[in-house]
């Protein structure tokens, strides 16, 4: 190693130093207070008063039926959102993956709704949505009306509420996604599609063969990140039904706030987002786990 090499060496650590600073003060440390309040009684306008109640709020929430139907909700929000809003980015992007200025316009016209603000969608959607009231019906239920089918209470039916609020942010996010498959599909290498076409291979083998394995990285990137997405919701249930009804679109994060800021129950909140985040963190890892060992 040379002198040069040796003072850049003993430098690094200095360069380092903010990082860690602010790491240790936005991350470590705000993660350790959660943790020992959760095995405390802690209130939210008395935390200094807290006093250790062992593992009581995490056996209080494994006995919680309203936490464990926000548990259930966010979990089948997240299997409804993931794969459909995946598949519909990829394949909006291989649409508009095109050179002619003309099709520019498209793209920007489905990246729209994710620079909208979600509690604008929110109040537009539940106008969309909108049952058949004192003679006025939203405009999705006049639409299959024109098809015969009959108007649909959306978010008063416990059976229909998730689902369209699954659908509705599968529209709003969609839009993101596609835009990181259109990068992801300048990577893929010309030659190897014109020898495949060359050969003969249809479209969809084209995307099968070549495509597909070419984007493998991009393809695990936009599932991770839309999974973690997706188990973060809370603004389209709290606004469009406020968790209603009978609880049949409550998610983790609004019964964490509910616990925290309602209920005032800091130890027990603390106990619910430690859950939520080994829970996230776990499905993460599970999924670059399963990728690598596909790659390897």
């Amino acid at each position: 190693m040379t002198a040069w090499q040796r003072k850049r060496g003993r430098a690094a650590p200095w360069f380092l130093l903010p990082a860690c600073a602010l790491l240790a003060v936005f991350v470590v440390w705000p993660l350790l207070r959660a943790g020992w309040w959760s095995f405390t009684n802690a209130d939210l306008l008395s935390p200094e008063r807290a006093e250790f109640a062992g593992a009581d709020n995490y056996a209080g929430l494994a006995g919680d039926a309203r936490f464990q139907r926000a548990f259930g909700n966010t979990l089948l929000f997240a299997l409804l959102v993931v794969p459909v809003q995946t598949v519909l980015a990829f394949f909006l992007a291989l649409w508009v993956n095109r050179p002619e200025p003309a099709w520019r316009w498209l793209r920007g016209v489905f990246f729209v709704p994710v620079v909208v603000s979600m509690p604008v969608l929110a109040v537009l959607w539940t106008l969309l949505y909108q049952p058949e009231q004192g003679g006025e019906t939203g405009l999705l239920n006049a639409a299959l009306g024109v098809f015969g089918v009959p108007p649909q209470a959306w978010l008063r039916d416990p059976a229909l509420a998730l689902p369209a609020i699954a659908f509705m942010s599968v529209w709003q996010g969609a839009g993101l996604q596609m835009m990181v498959f259109l990068a992801g599909l300048q990577n893929v290498p010309k030659e190897l599609l014109e020898a495949a076409r060359i050969d003969g291979a249809s479209g969809w083998q084209r995307v099968r063969h070549v495509i597909v394995p070419s984007m493998r990285n991009t393809i695990i990137f936009v599932v991770t990140v839309t999974t973690i997405l997706a188990f973060r919701i809370f603004v389209q249930p709290y606004l469009m039904t406020r968790g209603g009804p009978g609880n049949s679109t409550l998610s983790l994060i609004q019964s964490v706030y509910e616990t925290t800021f309602v209920s005032q129950d800091l130890g027990r909140a603390c106990a619910a987002a430690l859950v939520f985040l080994a829970l996230v963190g776990g499905l993460t890892w599970l999924q670059r786990r399963l990728a690598r060992e596909e790659r390897e």
